[in-house]
């Protein structure tokens, strides 16, 4: 592959709205394991939120498929690579931006509604500290 197909394709992976309206590839390998990347990336459209004790989960999930897309786009930009070995290559990189959007776009409770919830618990430990008083 020369230099000038190289550089297409960074600039096709590296463009902000690289992940529109392309196709999804099915499967990505992630650490030596072929994972369902189409099957995940729609499921995640309806999980609600993450629950607190999945937090750790999730940043863990999105560290490593940033970490596999950095090694992709470094063998994209300097091993030796065949058009379609490139080609595969990009695709697999858009792939996992998409899996990181949407695992980045899944519901966490906010500031506010975090403050809410502990509010109402507070209210509810001094009601209950009062009632024995009484």
């Amino acid at each position: 592959m020369d230099d000038a197909a190289r550089e297409k394709l960074l600039r096709r992976v590296n463009r902000q709205s690289a992940t529109v309206g392309v196709s999804l590839p099915e499967t990505v390998t992630v650490g030596g394991e072929e994972l369902p990347l189409a099957e995940f990336v729609i499921e995640t459209r309806t999980v609600p939120g993450v629950p607190p004790e999945s937090r750790g989960l999730l940043a863990s999930a999105k560290e490593t498929l940033r970490t596999e897309r950095a090694e992709r786009l470094e063998r994209l930009e300097s091993a030796p690579l065949d058009r379609e070995e490139a080609e595969t290559l990009a695709d697999e990189i858009i792939g996992i931006d998409r899996a990181l959007h949407a695992l980045e776009n899944i519901r966490q409770p906010d500031y506010g509604e975090t403050a809410r919830t502990a509010d109402v618990e507070d209210h509810k430990r001094w009601s209950a500290f009062l009632d024995q008083l009484s």
